[in-house]
């Protein structure tokens, strides 16, 4: 369509208000997309957001109108739920647009492009035909910065318009700033049809399919976050790409600061996939959380600098409890602005899995209204809250925010910690032996079980390369090259940690206890600056038994022995070697051109386990190993 045809269809369906605001942004290619979605979608009216205190506000009374949210006792607090079925992430249906001449990875879920826009753009035919059209203006990252993407989101649904408030940063401000430039991400996402709760109705026709050759993402038939907040895992797809193009990293990273000695402040990121520990390592009580998500590094001057793309959290709320989670669990108990999704409602109070307080046996959940021994209709017990039940809150609504959270410039990253679900092979907390061991080894290597975050089966192990396997839109072998080659453009490499909070010993019981990633985060500051050493072992290095005492005691006031030492810091070699055999494997069947140094690296790894083996056995205790040089 050409820009007068553009200009026809947004003057004929914009009230006076809202086109003023609409053209107060002048950038053809956010014009042509609006009028291409309102022709589609065929909504009743546009509502566009200006980010004025009036909007803002405007925007959180809708949520209730609409009744996609209720009002809880507290004031500030919501509840949202998602259908019975749209409780995560789904994998099946999250698909690249691949034009014909183009191949991605095996591992990574497609469809041929002209074909995906056709069935998904079918089902968004005439979707918002009762509704209000919401246009929002958002970025990645700080606003005017380098760090900074602009995103456009048009959605249907003012819970998820209400959650980007929550969850990212203003940029109506930035998009009139940036005047003509057309680099930027846009989203167009419907609920679909209803049911009377306001929840998607027809999720056996939920699409998410991302078009990353126009940087376009469209998601239809589904309301859970995870699917619809465009700027989320979405976006993180096209962000990996434009971060190919031009020489940085988008990382599925939390950040946070480590206080040390002297009133010091170290900064980590760490990747681990969902429910693996990523957001309470981000909230350990005393230290301070920069994001708890997505993260964006790009080599300045030598140094790795690192932003926040997000300035909230759409956290998993089980297990969140006022002993082991007590900032969290104060914003979530205090009046101020807070969307529960998913959990049980009982007089206007929430409940959830693992909060540490008895659910009452009746009230509203997932489901509908819930009673204890509800089933559902294969049998199966429905809990009283999902396990994936979540929170969005704003990260500047918490105690421990850091106050570098919108620094254009970012702020410099010491260390690296990559974490899964690994039950039998790694040892709690080790340092790498080089920043290209590290991105093998504890990166490429990263296996993990399958969690409730994402819809299919639980428990199944399965490599998580860098715990963003799924989002990766280039050559997933590609995406582990520009991690070695970013290390190259460093005169100062972050020190790269693997840490496993899984561990378990023969009988299936924990080796770790929930406050010891506390215990292994400050042992990793320290090696950052240089202040303990370690002992060498086949797989990294590892920490010094009489160090481990000190900070257990000074930190948890804990007596930590010899005989907790060694069930959490045996080398099990041969779990180790059938992990590399198993890395192996999926890197030369699942993965498009796997630089050849990560064969030579696991390889090498291997032959120091067999090494070790022939000296000390299967089951080597950590004393046995020399100090580092």
């Amino acid at each position: 369509m050409n820009d007068n045809q553009v200009t026809e269809i947004l003057k004929s369906r914009l009230d006076e208000k809202n086109i003023n605001k609409l053209m107060a942004i002048q950038n053809k290619r956010v014009h042509a997309f609006l009028a291409d979605a309102i022709e589609l979608c065929n909504p009743a009216s546009v509502w566009v957001s200006s980010d004025s205190p009036e909007d803002v506000a405007y925007n959180r009374r809708m949520a209730v109108e609409v009744k996609e949210e209720r009002p809880l006792k507290v004031q500030g607090h919501t509840i949202h739920f998602d259908g019975m079925h749209d409780q995560g992430r789904d994998r099946e249906v999250t698909k690249y647009l691949v034009p014909r001449n183009q191949t991605l990875s095996k591992a990574l879920n497609q469809k041929e492009r002209e074909d995906g826009l056709d069935e998904v753009r079918g089902f968004l035919k005439d979707s918002m035909k009762d509704r209000i059209m919401i246009v929002r203006f958002m970025t990645l990252g700080p606003a005017n910065s380098e760090f900074s993407i602009p995103c456009l989101e048009c959605t249907d649904s003012f819970y998820v318009s209400h959650s980007l408030n929550l969850l990212y940063r203003l940029g109506y401000e930035e998009f009139k700033r940036l005047g003509s430039e057309n680099q930027f991400f846009a989203i167009l996402h419907s609920a679909g049809t209803l049911d009377e709760r306001m929840v998607s109705k027809e999720v056996d026709k939920r699409r998410i399919y991302i078009d990353y050759t126009e940087d376009t993402v469209y998601s239809v038939n589904t309301q859970y976050a995870g699917n619809t907040v465009g700027l989320k895992k979405l976006a993180l797809r096209l962000s990996i790409r434009k971060a190919d193009r031009e020489g940085w990293l988008t990382e599925h990273m939390f950040l946070m600061g480590v206080h040390g000695k002297n009133g010091r402040k170290t900064y980590f990121a760490g990747a681990f996939p969902s429910a693996c520990g990523k957001t309470s390592t981000a909230m350990l009580p005393g230290e301070k959380i920069l994001g708890d998500d997505i993260a964006y590094f790009r080599a300045v001057d030598g140094r790795c600098m690192a932003a926040n793309a997000e300035s909230g959290i759409f956290g998993i709320i089980q297990n969140v409890n006022a002993e082991d989670d007590p900032t969290i669990w104060d914003v979530l108990n205090k009046p101020g602005e807070v969307i529960f999704s998913n959990v049980l409602i009982a007089d206007g109070k929430p409940y959830w899995l693992g909060m540490g307080v008895d659910p009452p046996e009746t009230g509203e959940n997932f489901s509908g209204a819930w009673r204890k021994g509800n089933k559902d209709k294969n049998g199966n017990e429905i809990p009283c809250a999902h396990k994936n039940a979540r929170y969005a809150v704003s990260l500047k609504d918490l105690a421990n925010c850091d106050p570098e959270l919108n620094n254009p410039h970012g702020v410099e990253l010491s260390g690296i910690m990559y974490g899964g679900r690994d039950a039998k092979a790694y040892v709690p907390v080790q340092q790498s032996l080089s920043w290209e061991h590290g991105i093998i080894a504890y990166g490429a290597s990263l296996e993990t079980e399958t969690t409730f975050a994402t819809i299919g089966k639980e428990g199944v192990p399965e490599i998580n390369l860098m715990s963003i396997q799924d989002f990766v839109a280039i050559p997933l072998g590609k995406y582990v090259n520009n991690n070695l080659e970013f290390g190259k453009k460093l005169k100062k490499q972050p020190l790269i940690f693997g840490v496993n909070y899984f561990l378990r010993d023969k009988q299936g019981k924990f080796v770790n206890g929930i406050r010891d990633k506390h215990v292994w985060a400050k042992w990793m500051e320290q090696r950052t600056h240089g202040e303990v050493n370690a002992l060498v072992t086949p797989t990294g290095l590892i920490p010094e038994y009489e160090v481990l005492v000190t900070i257990f005691k000074q930190l948890l006031d804990k007596n930590y022995t010899r005989e907790d030492y060694e069930a959490q810091f045996t080398l099990r070699v041969p779990e180790n070697i059938a992990k590399i055999d198993r890395v192996i494997e999926f890197h030369r069947t699942e993965v498009d051109r796997s630089p050849e140094l990560l064969f030579e690296v696991l390889s090498a790894q291997k032959e120091r386990l067999q090494k070790a083996r022939s000296e000390y056995g299967d089951y080597i205790s950590p004393f046995s190993f020399p100090k580092e040089r």
